[in-house]
Order: C-alpha cells, then structure tokens, then sequence
C-alpha cells in the first residue's frame, strides 16, 4: 500500500509539473506567433500614433493579451489599453540589449507594476535592417493556473481512487492468499501433533494450491509410514513372542532331561540312549528352526542368487515323488504323480524349486492320515502348473488368510508332534514370487487341500 501510494504521488507530481511546463511552453509560443503578428501590423511606424494605438487595442481584444511597445532606450511609448500608468515606464536593459540584437525574449521577465502575475513574452519592434524598439505581450496565468490545478485536483481524485482500488485489492488478495494458508498451517500443526488423517480442502490452482496438494501428499507420506511402523512393531513383538515360544519348549524339554541325567535319576543305559535321542531331536529342531529364519529374513531382503538353469519338469517330479515314496508308504499313504504331456521346460533354480516342493510335499503327508497324495502337472498360460493335493484334515476359510504368516501353524498339536517351525509356507511362498510365478491355495476342513504351484516357461522368461 505505501509503494502504491507513493508511486501514484510521483507520478501525480510528475504529470503535473509536465503538465504545468507543457502549458507555459504552449502559451510562450502562442504569444511569440502573436507577438511577431502584432510586429506585422506596426513594423512602418517607428513613432506610435492614434492608428497605431487603434491597431494596439484591436489586436488586444483579438488576441486577448495586453500589448506594449517601447523604444530603444526601454521607454514604454504605448500600451493597448486606456490605462496610460506605465507610458515612460522603462524595461529592464537586459531585456532591451538583446532585442535590438534581433533576439527574442521569454524567459525570467520581470515587469515593475504589474498588479496580477502574467506571462511575458518580448520580440523585436521594426524591420531587420532597423529595429526601432520592442514589443510586449502579456497573458495572464490565472487560466493557466486553474487550469494546471484542475489537473492536479483530478490526479488527486485519481490517486485516491487508485488507494480504495488497490486497498480492495490488496485485501481481497491477502484474504485469498492468508485464509489457505491459516488452514495449511493448521494441518501442519496437527500433523505435528500425530494426526495423519488431517487433509487441506484444494480449491484452487495456483501456487497456494499447489501448496496444499503437496501438504496433503506428505500427510498421505506419514500416514502410510506410520501404519507401516504400527504394522512393523506388531509384526515385531509377535515374531519375538513366536521365537520364544518355539525355543522354550525344546531347551526346557532339554533341561529336564539333562537336570535328570546329571541328578543321576536315570540309571539304565536304554532310558539314557531315550533321553539322548530326544533331546538330539530338540536341538534339531531348534536348528531348523534358525535356518529356517534366516532363510526367510534373506528371501524377503532378496539377499538369494538364484542359479537359473534349464529344468526338465518331468524327471524332476519324478525324482521327488520317487524320494517321498518311503515316507509315503509308512503313513499308509498313496502318493501319486499325474502329468499331462508334453510339459515345458522351465529356467528356474534346482535347489530352490526343489526346496519349494519338497516343504508343500511334506506338509500334505504330515496332516494326512489316510488317503493319497496326488502331484499333478501340465502346461498353462506360458508356464506349468503343478498341484499337490491331499485328502487330509484341511484348513479352515479363516485361517487360509494365514497360512502364508511366520510361524502360523493350523493344527498346534499336530505341529509339536512332527517339529514344525511354521516357516515353511512363508518360505514357499517367497520363492515362488522370487521365479516370477504365484500360489494359491483352495482347502476345506476334513477333506483336504489343494496347493496350485504356477511358474512361468522358458518361453515366457525369454
């Protein structure tokens, strides 16, 4: 507001002084045309007479200026009015010197006399061989001045108008700029405070707005950050409850054993080779289940090269369910392979493809007591799909959500019993991902589950 104002009030002053200077300077020259007019009409007359003094007068009523004429000493010999007050007044010599040089004069004239200000202007009387004196011609400057102080009064009013204009302006603008701004600062505020669901109303498309969108992308940043940490602290708590417990029951069946053993409570040889071979399963157990984490913590930071190499799907499942067979037919279990000929050739790892079904092959003989185990395999959708299949205790439509968890584990009991780490399927499912396939899983409790393995061709890697 200042820096306008006080640009409108140079500029006003400005204008008005141009102004002012481009009137004068008009009316100089106006009066030098007239001034040289008047010469015109007197130049053959060196001394005035009642003619002359006749032709004074008109031209005074014509041209509306006062006219003297004096002499070449500055002596004031005829006037165009009545008034002879200031006939035998002089003029100052300077003025006199340079009109009968032939120059013209119009500037700093200063006349003894005059009552009311006036611009004067001077020219030479006569011809140019012979100057007999000079000729003034005087204006008055009221009309010059009112009319110069009408322009400031209009620059004023200009002005003014200029201040209430820019102050609605300005108001307007520091409204729409503060009002959003006041609201981002707000939600800033509470975003410090924690409440990441605080979002600014975007109702514009300016810079203001682009403000606030990107506010609202840190907000969504946050928000998504902090359910990540909840999410993470969670994940954490439980896999250390999980690990304690998982550890707790194999080292105090260990202790037990060892506290009976150096108590020297046992006493026969075949008791203590039972001891010992418990608590070699334990320690076991408690190894794979070390593996089996760190396995999994480097699968899901993709610490694992995989060594990719052709791989003939036939003979490979062949070769599993060939390794499996045993332990099959101790369960009194049927285990079966059926494929559908001719399967692609996949580039997958050995190891890790293997490591995929040997976890599902032997999660499918631990919860099945009777019936079979079917491993079935064809060409699908760029790929190959195999299935493992048991006719088992199944699993539940709730827990299917979380069988893919770290130490999830459906049937408790049956897990102590086999020393399961409820790693497996986690481990499974990250590997599957890592060769670019995907898993499901399709299960009812009583009949069974389905486990559908895709991976993808060496067509479809290629």
């Amino acid at each position: 507001m200042i820096t306008m104002l006080l640009g409108l009030g140079a500029l006003g002053l400005s204008m008005s002084v141009l102004a002012k200077n481009y009137i004068y300077d008009g009316t100089k020259e106006e009066l030098l045309r007239k001034a040289k007019k008047v010469n015109l009409a007197i130049q053959n007359d060196p001394m005035p007479s009642d003619q002359t003094t006749a032709m004074l007068a008109f031209l005074d009523q014509t041209f509306d200026t006062r006219i003297w004429v004096f002499d070449r000493h500055g002596r004031i010999i005829s006037t165009s009015t009545q008034d002879e007050v200031f006939i035998g007044k002089s003029v100052a010599r300077s003025i006199v010197e340079q009109v009968m040089q032939g120059k013209d004069v119009v500037q700093d004239l200063k006349f003894e006399g005059l009552s009311k200000p006036m611009l004067s202007v001077v020219v030479p009387w006569g011809q140019k061989n012979e100057v007999f004196g000079g000729i003034v011609l005087h204006a008055p400057v009221e009309g010059i001045d009112e009319t110069v102080g009408n322009m400031r009064e209009m620059i004023v009013w200009a002005t003014l108008f200029g201040i209430l204009l820019s102050t609605a302006m300005v108001s307007y603008l520091s409204w729409t700029i503060s009002r959003p701004l006041k609201r981002i600062d707000e939600v800033a505020l509470e975003i410090e405070r924690g409440n990441y669901k605080q979002r600014v109303a975007v109702t514009t498309e300016d810079e203001i707005g682009d403000l606030a969108r990107t506010i609202n992308r840190m907000a969504s940043t946050l928000e998504q950050v902090e359910v990540e940490r909840v999410d993470f602290e969670q994940t954490r708590q439980d896999f250390l409850a999980n690990v304690s417990h998982e550890l707790r029951t194999p080292l105090t069946a260990m202790q037990g054993f060892l506290e009976a053993l150096q108590d020297g409570l046992v006493t026969d040889e075949t008791s203590r080779q039972k001891y010992y071979d418990v608590m070699y399963k334990e320690t076991m157990h408690m190894s794979r289940l070390v593996n089996d984490l760190l396995e999994l913590v480097r699968l899901e930071k993709q610490e694992v090269n995989l060594v990719k190499r052709p791989i003939d799907m036939n003979s490979f499942l062949n070769r599993l369910v060939f390794a499996f067979k045993e332990e099959a037919a101790k369960r009194n279990l049927d285990l079966r392979l059926e494929v559908v000929d001719p399967l692609p050739t996949i580039i997958a790892d050995p190891y890790r493809v293997e490591q995929i079904f040997t976890n599902l092959i032997g999660n499918a003989l631990k919860f099945t007591e009777q019936g079979h185990i079917k491993l079935a395999a064809r060409e699908k959708a760029d790929g190959i799909e195999v299935t493992v299949e048991d006719t088992g205790i199944g699993i539940s439509q709730h827990d299917l959500d979380f069988i893919w968890e770290r130490f999830f584990k459906v049937d408790r009991v049956r897990s102590r019993r086999e020393a399961g780490t409820g790693l497996g399927l986690a481990i499974v499912k990250e590997l599957v991902e890592l060769h670019h396939g995907n898993i499901r899983v399709e299960s009812k409790i009583g009949e069974g589950t389905r486990f559908v393995v895709w991976l993808p061709s060496e067509k479809k890697v290629g």
